[in-house]
């Protein structure tokens, strides 16, 4: 399995729209994808705002592909994210679940 990370700052005033933005789209499309397993948000108030950590699980690099096309490696965020956004990641950090 392949545990994919995204890391972002939202801006305090919009991280509660992102959060059910990820949760009533974003989760409910990759969850129709072949190979998605799981997702989770984790989040803290940061010093410059709401920090998240966008956390799917996936059986393999190749289904993540069907997410985000040739480069598993960048991340997908819509314009209307990031607005909502102070700060984030460009690329995602992929890691495989050894336990």
């Amino acid at each position: 399995m392949i545990s994919r990370h995204w890391h972002a700052i939202a801006k305090r005033d919009r991280a509660a729209d992102y959060v059910r933005h990820l949760q009533t789209e974003t989760f409910p499309a990759i969850g129709k994808i072949a190979g998605f397993v799981s997702a989770s948000i984790q989040r803290r108030d940061g010093a410059r705002g709401i920090e998240l950590i966008i956390i799917t699980n996936w059986e393999s690099m190749d289904a993540i592909r069907l997410f985000t096309g040739p480069d598993p490696d960048i991340a997908v965020v819509p314009s209307a994210v990031q607005a909502m956004m102070v700060d984030f990641e460009g690329r995602v950090r992929h890691y495989e679940v050894v336990s």
